[in-house]
C-alpha cells in the first residue's frame, strides 16, 4: 500500500483560489492523500467553499482559527493534525499540475 501523504495548506481569504487548489489536488494520479486546510480567520467565502468540497471528498480536513496568526502557525497546526508519513505544502492559491 501506497504512504499516505498529509497536504498541508493554510488559507485567509482565498475565496478566489481554493476550489482550483483543491481540484489540483484531486486530479494528481497519487490518490493516497489526505488535505489539512488550516483557516486563518478568514472573512469571505473561503470556509463555505471547503466545506461544500470537503463533503463530498473525505480526503479533505478543515481546522478553523479564531483569530488571524499568519501562515506559519496555521502550518503547524496543520501538521499536528495530520496523519501521513509524507508531507506537502500547498498554499492555498497555488496549483499542482
Amino acid at each position: 500500500m501506497k504512504e499516505l501523504v498529509s497536504i498541508i495548506t493554510p488559507m485567509f481569504n482565498s475565496d478566489r483560489f481554493i476550489e482550483r487548489t483543491i481540484q489540483s489536488v484531486s486530479c494528481q494520479t497519487y490518490k493516497n492523500w489526505e488535505m489539512i486546510i488550516v483557516d486563518d480567520a478568514s472573512t469571505d467565502k473561503s470556509i463555505d467553499i471547503v466545506r461544500a468540497m470537503a463533503k463530498d471528498e473525505k480526503r479533505i480536513k478543515l481546522i478553523l482559527s479564531n483569530e488571524n496568526k499568519g501562515s506559519a502557525v496555521s502550518r503547524n497546526r496543520a501538521i499536528k493534525a495530520s496523519e501521513g508519513r509524507y508531507i506537502a505544502f500547498l498554499d492555498s492559491d497555488d496549483l499542482w499540475m
